[in-house]
């Protein structure tokens, strides 16, 4: 009797360790989603940044210097030194600001295109200081995802051209999808020979799993206001209907994204490149995707000739809990993003 008394103790006990750990999981979740409704709402409106400037002329001159340095007699390179500044001297004294800036943005895409906070506020800062005679170069690598995302992304470059600045893209590894979006809004795209452009396309994939859940005996609700709130959906059971009602969104969202890049490059012909194939460089300047073959750091050497270039980028200070919570967030986005929503994924 006692044995048992003691067994059934312990087993009391087992069970609950086990509550209350259950519970206070629970609790630590919800206060940790609380926290993300009340001070997230939106990453990147209220963290604290800073605008961060790289001189690239300069670094490139100071790269030149060390291979001089390392390279020519000693006596060799103190006459070049002193030979390039005079010309330093002499540039400074013809012009006060003669020479046109080229500011550079690296735009690194995912699904979710969460560099666009950065973006926006690296654009906005720019448009406060550029002029007519500057340039912008924005070296791009996205091969596309959510539709809204991108969108976003390029809006923000779009206000960059209507500000009245020569834009240009430079691909050097792939903008396909919604990367080719944020690409077509410029003056002018360059891409390296083996890059991969296009994919002007629409999708959207997800799981199903009824047939499990009705296997195993677990029922799954959905209640919805409104004919189509929900096409369709991870546990329920997916209809013709549904099916049909979301390949219509992904058609309309097709024509928006060549309607779209028809307005900025009007020649393309779109028959012929919005199927969803890429292509590579060559190709891609076949068709009239790109305007010129060269990869973005030839382009920077060329135009150090007669332009000063400078990096811009936006540094945003997190916390590390904002920065979990930030994830957090993502992830739920890119989950919802991948439901009954059009996605613009790209190649892959």
């Amino acid at each position: 009797m006692t044995e048992a008394l003691i067994q059934a103790l312990f087993d009391y006990g087992l069970f609950l360790a086990k509550a209350l750990t259950l519970v206070f999981a629970l609790g630590l979740l919800g206060l940790l989603l609380m926290r993300l409704r009340l001070r997230v709402g939106d990453l990147g409106q209220n963290d604290d940044g800073e605008l961060l400037v790289q001189n690239l002329t300069h670094r490139f001159a100071d790269m030149a210097d060390e291979i001089k340095r390392n390279t020519l007699p000693p006596k060799a390179f103190k006459q070049a030194m002193k030979q390039e500044r005079k010309q330093e001297k002499q540039r400074a004294k013809a012009v006060a600001r003669d020479r046109r800036r080229v500011f550079v943005i690296d735009f690194h895409g995912d699904i979710m295109a969460t560099e666009v906070a950065g973006l926006r506020e690296v654009v906005s800062a720019l448009l406060m200081e550029a002029d007519a005679e500057d340039e912008v170069l924005v070296r791009l690598d996205n091969a596309g995802g959510a539709v809204h995302e991108h969108g976003l992304a390029a809006s923000q470059l779009l206000r960059i051209r209507e500000h009245g600045l020569s834009l240009t893209v430079a691909v050097d590894k792939v903008a396909a999808s919604g990367g080719y979006l944020m690409a077509c809004v410029a003056n002018r795209i360059v891409a390296a020979p083996f890059a991969v452009v296009g994919s002007i396309g629409v999708l959207a994939e997800m799981p199903n799993f009824h047939r499990w859940l009705e296997r195993n005996g677990v029922d799954f609700e959905l209640h919805t206001a409104g004919e189509y709130k929900r096409t369709l959906t991870l546990f329920g059971e997916n209809t013709d209907e549904g099916r049909a009602k979301l390949r219509e969104q992904l058609e309309e969202t097709h024509q928006l994204f060549k309607s779209f890049i028809q307005t900025y490059r009007p020649d393309l012909d779109l028959a012929r490149v919005a199927t969803g194939e890429y292509w590579h460089g060559e190709q891609a300047l076949a068709l009239g995707l790109v305007d010129a073959l060269k990869t973005s750091d030839d382009y920077l050497l060329a135009a150090r000739a007669d332009a000063d270039l400078y990096r811009l980028s936006y540094k945003a200070h997190k916390r590390p809990l904002d920065r979990l919570l930030g994830a957090i967030r993502l992830g739920m986005s890119a989950l919802a993003s991948r439901l009954p929503l059009a996605v613009s994924r790209g190649v892959g």
